[in-house]
């Protein structure tokens, strides 16, 4: 039995959704050129006349097209709109919002572009007509959101006449992920396969593909039941059926689905809130598995099987309970490998190849980046870790060759890997470093929430960023501010505070706990030339002192400010309340995150002509966040000199820190004099066999503060790479400070940042 409960549902006002869908550019999609236009020559080479000589050569040979087009990472996103979520019929246009959003997850999570088509009709032989020709254009096609049992022989119909993949997503991706949680949760129960009683309640798109794969993994047929609004479909019902039920009828008894539990292992729940009952799971067979699958609530919860049940597995569609199905695990990284074989189509073997690679990587020992979201604690094979992770990083270079390797073993692949480890590599590159790291953090913050401060809530985009982080399932808000006016600035944007859990407004003026902080403040700062009227008036009027006292005083878990001030400004606010931890110093460290490499750059905030001792200190301090961002720190200690070329004395400091944690023995792979190029490229780097860097940094000590702060905004102007940071570590209390005029979305990521504690 487990008595994990859930977070508290997201919730968010229907401005707050038609504001994030129409700010800036509406929609959530736009298209990048991908080579250079900037010169007369560049356009000649895209368009006219030289874009001649790539049409010639596909026009001999139309294999050429995945070569010198994009074709072979494009996929349509196609629907009618005739089942859109769980919202029904509501036509092609109104569809688009979701299908815009299936692309960009596309992007996400598997870096394959995707133009969604919403195709404006139901007849489903134009629908079909109406796709079918779209061939020369994409390497495959997505069917989304198409009401059963039309949905069916559009599938079948394109899959003939069409030579690239068709994948309906809502039959066959819930499907493939449930079964993959199912082999896990077999082998957790002793159970063989063969002699497995399984019933599917939901007899639609995604019920009937989950009877077929569930069948294709080695179910018996006798054995598997499947239902639908009306009962069991078994063999001489005639009401209600159709050709896709009637080829899942079976010779049995039972006729309610109360009747059809009784007694079987596994429940698939494909079907509508309140379907499974509590006395339905007490009649299920020992160590029953029950995947309540409805969205957005589950024919059962986790809460009433552990009333009846403590012996049961569960898996459901939420992410605020263990073991989510969540669709997003598959058909990114399947369409990924189909593509990069140009496969013709996607076969039982392939989704049945998706369906084993993620039942076994939930089995493997996790990576740091995602025991990092666990706070450490590691997630391991068992009961409430069936199916693994979204963000789990492997899942781009484990499922992927999967498909690709059965894509080739059964004919359908027209250009097979050559070396699988080399495909891997390639996979892996691909992941967006930005969202990886910031949901590695995201993640652990949901588990284990966080009360934050935000020191200037008067602000929109701190009371938007604040809102924000309660709906993400983060923790809780406190904005600090004067009610009213707060309030007026929330109205203004349309957005709504008033009554909101998770959200405070406290008013330094008016707290309560005004003369308990104005005292540990007088404390801190009467030898340093301040009165009691002055620190009354910094906790009463200033907002950085105020949110500080209450982060000291453990009222509030983290803060973040800098929305309104120069950084060193709010730093020094926050100093005056808020000391280093002990055998600590204060340092700033920026997280530059770049396609395919994270590099931590360190001071970039504090120190400003940083001797030996201090490089050394330094050093120690940003190894300690990459650990706590799960890598294993590759420390350089950059100079314009590389091990004593060109000589000079300018990088002696340098060479000194190296010795200094010689002497320290530090724990961690650091070296030192050298220069940024060869700390980064893996070529130049093996020049200096010697090196105690053996693979290129990701933690860059700068020699000085001007140094580290030119490099990490020219890096970010330059528009390569994002940079976040500065951020604070060594302080003894988490407190983090904006970049002035932040966005929401940044101050959002700061408090994550320091919920989690990034800086120690």
């Amino acid at each position: 039995m487990t008595d994990r409960k859930p977070k508290t549902r997201l919730t968010y006002t229907d401005q707050e959704a038609l504001n994030f869908h129409s700010r800036g550019r509406p929609g959530k999609l736009e298209v990048i050129a991908t080579k250079p236009m900037t010169t007369q020559r560049d356009l000649s080479l895209a368009y006219s006349p030289g874009v001649a000589v790539p049409v010639r050569a596909i026009h001999d040979n139309p294999a050429l097209a995945y070569d010198y087009t994009a074709r072979s990472n494009l996929v349509a996103v196609i629907t009618n709109g005739t089942a859109i979520l769980g919202l029904g019929n509501l036509g092609a246009l109104a569809s688009k919002p979701v299908m815009e959003g299936k692309a960009v997850l596309f992007k996400r999570f598997a870096d394959i572009d995707a133009f969604d088509l919403e195709v404006d009709t139901q007849d489903v032989e134009e629908f079909i007509n109406a796709v079918r020709y779209l061939g020369p254009t994409f390497g495959g096609i997505n069917l989304e959101d198409i009401k059963a049992p039309e949905c069916f022989v559009i599938e079948a119909r394109l899959k003939e006449l069409m030579d690239i993949p068709v994948f309906h997503d809502d039959q066959h991706g819930t499907a493939i992920i449930a079964a993959a949680g199912i082999i896990n949760a077999l082998h957790l129960t002793g159970r063989d396969i063969a002699d497995t009683r399984l019933v599917v309640n939901g007899a639609g798109a995604a019920g009937i593909a989950s009877v077929e794969l569930a069948k294709g993994l080695g179910f018996r047929s006798e054995n598997v039941i499947l239902c639908d609004t009306k009962g069991v479909i078994y063999k001489g019902r005639a009401e209600g059926m159709n050709q896709w039920k009637s080829a899942h009828a079976v010779e049995t008894d039972a006729r309610t689905l109360a009747e059809a539990v009784k007694g079987a292992d596994v429940f698939f729940g494909l079907s509508a809130k309140g379907a499974l009952t509590p006395e339905m799971v007490a009649s299920m067979a020992d160590n029953p598995i029950i995947f309540a699958m409805a969205n957005p609530d589950p024919e059962i919860t986790p809460e009433e099987v552990a009333k009846v049940r403590d012996d049961a597995i569960m898996a459901t569609g939420r992410s605020d309970y263990p073991n989510q199905i969540n669709n997003v695990l598959g058909f990114p990284y399947i369409f990924r490998g189909a593509l990069d074989v140009r496969a013709t189509t996607i076969n039982m073997e392939m989704k049945t190849a998706a369906v084993h690679a993620l039942a076994q990587l939930a089995r493997e020992d996790v990576p740091d980046e995602v025991a990092a979201a666990y706070d450490g604690a590691r997630p391991r094979f068992g009961r409430d870790y069936i199916i693994p992770a979204p963000f789990d990083p492997r899942l781009i270079h484990v499922v992927p060759p999967a498909v690709a390797l059965a894509a080739a073993e059964t004919g359908v692949a027209r250009q097979p890997i050559g070396s699988m480890a080399a495909y891997k590599t390639q996979l892996s590159a691909r992941r967006d470093p930005v969202v990886s790291v910031l949901n590695t953090v995201f993640e652990r913050v949901r588990r284990f929430p966080k009360r934050v401060v935000f020191a200037e809530g008067e602000e929109e985009a701190v009371i938007r960023a604040a809102l924000s982080y309660v709906h993400q399932g983060l923790g809780s808000a406190i904005l600090v501010g004067r009610e009213e006016r707060v309030r007026e600035t929330a109205a203004a944007a349309g957005l709504d505070i008033d009554g909101r859990a998770g959200i405070e407004i406290h008013n330094a003026a008016r707290s309560q706990h005004n003369r308990l902080y104005t005292q540990f403040l007088y404390q801190r700062l009467q030898r340093r030339g301040y009165l009691l009227r002055d620190c009354q008036r910094l906790i009463n009027q200033d907002r950085n002192h105020f949110a500080a006292a209450m982060v000291a005083h453990g009222d509030a878990d983290a803060m973040v400010t800098g929305v309104t001030r120069n950084y060193h400004t709010a730093l020094e606010d926050v100093l005056r309340v808020i000391d280093a931890r002990p055998g600590h110093r204060i340092i700033g460290v920026s997280i530059a995150i770049t396609r395919g490499r994270t590099v931590l750059i360190a001071d970039t905030a504090i120190t400003e002509f940083p001797s030996a001792e201090d490089l050394a200190v330094i050093a120690t301090e940003a190894a300690g966040v990459a650990r706590r961002l799960g890598y294993d720190p590759r420390v350089a200690l950059l100079a314009f000199a590389t091990f004593g070329q060109p000589r000079g004395d300018r990088a002696t400091h340098v060479q000194e820190a190296v010795r200094i944690l010689d002497r320290q023995r530090a724990r961690f792979e650091y070296d030192g004099e050298i220069s940024a190029d060869v700390a980064l490229n893996p070529e130049l780097l093996a020049l200096y066999p010697f090196s105690r860097l053996k693979e290129p940094a990701n933690v860059l000590v700068m020699p000085a503060l001007h140094s580290a702060s030119i490099s990490t905004h020219m890096l970010q102007e330059l528009g390569a790479t994002t940079v976040v940071g500065p951020l604070i570590v060594g302080l003894n209390k988490p407190v983090q400070i904006v970049p002035l005029g932040a966005k929401d979305v940044d101050i959002v990521n700061i408090a994550a940042l320091a919920a989690y504690n990034i800086g120690g």
